[in-house]
């Protein structure tokens, strides 16, 4: 429970955030429960959008909240293989990753991953790097020859993960794993954050993304729907395109002890406040 006082509270929260009324009624609600955000796209990109993300999770840690991070990086990955004369190719969406492009991979990673850990210290908010190379606690096995070096998560260190969250620190979650012979693999981000949050049976597992969440046929947003409806909108081709992928993996989310899964646009300012504490919420929340 937060016992933060309405003074500290304004103090704390952003101008264009949430009202200290609403969030004086949604702190409590996530007492002691595992928050886990998936960022990547334009919040990695854009500077801006970066800084609020990073104040925003300080400030969910501030008032009490336990936020865990998964991150991705494919446009500084694309950026870096362009940069080197590398082209990429892809197989429904997943990037092939031969012996080459995996230590770029993982290169690309692990210094966002310092760099989002580095950024939440200085807004006094303690974060552990968690990557193949420090603190690893995700096991894989290979998708298929086709692709490489991209896996599929089979384990995670929950433990570890609870005791990162225990010890008042944010974990920083890179998208690689090791397999049983220690090789790194690649992970895409989405399943990556889902089988985090499946495995500690989160309250919430936020995909931050570039679009407001899901639309209905009209093109407006919905600010709720359940699984058996969304497969619905999916067979009538309302939901369709890079969003069908997501959808299911929130799907399979909440099928194994996931409460609910949001995805939210990160190229709102403050998109995660006013999702966990605000009356409007900031996307589309898909749960039983």
């Amino acid at each position: 429970m937060s016992f933060l006082k309405e003074e500290e509270l304004k103090n704390i929260l952003p101008i264009n955030g949430p009202s200290v009324e609403e969030v004086k009624k949604y702190i409590d609600k996530y007492n002691d429960e595992l928050i886990v955000i998936k960022c990547g796209g334009s919040v990695l990109i854009d500077p801006n959008l970066f800084d609020i993300f990073i104040k925003d999770v300080a400030i969910l840690k501030k008032i009490g909240l336990s936020p865990i991070i998964v991150h991705g990086g494919g446009k500084r990955i694309n950026s870096k293989l362009t940069e080197l004369n590398i082209q990429s190719n892809f197989i429904k969406g997943l990037r092939v990753t031969d012996d080459k492009t995996i230590n770029i991979v993982e290169d690309v990673l692990i210094e966002l991953n310092k760099e989002i850990v580095n950024a939440l210290k200085d807004q006094s908010c303690e974060a552990k790097r968690i990557t193949s190379k420090e603190y690893n606690i995700i096991t894989v096995k290979p998708e298929n020859d086709e692709l490489g070096f991209v896996g599929i998560p089979t384990h995670i260190k929950a433990d570890v993960l609870k005791e990162i969250v225990k010890a008042n620190e944010v974990p920083v979650i890179a998208p690689l794993g090791l397999e049983e012979i220690r090789q790194t693999f690649n992970i895409n981000a989405d399943y990556a954050v889902a089988f985090v949050a499946k495995e500690l049976k989160a309250r919430r597992l936020l995909l931050m993304t570039g679009v407001e969440g899901v639309l209905d046929k009209n093109k407006k947003l919905i600010s709720e729907i359940t699984p058996s409806i969304a497969k619905k909108m999916m067979d009538e081709d309302i939901i369709s395109g890079g969003m069908i992928p997501k959808i299911n993996t929130c799907i399979d989310a909440i099928s194994n002890g996931v409460k609910g899964v949001v995805i939210i646009d990160g190229r709102r300012h403050h998109s995660i406040l006013f999702e966990l504490l605000s009356d409007k919420g900031a996307g589309t929340l898909i749960r039983k």
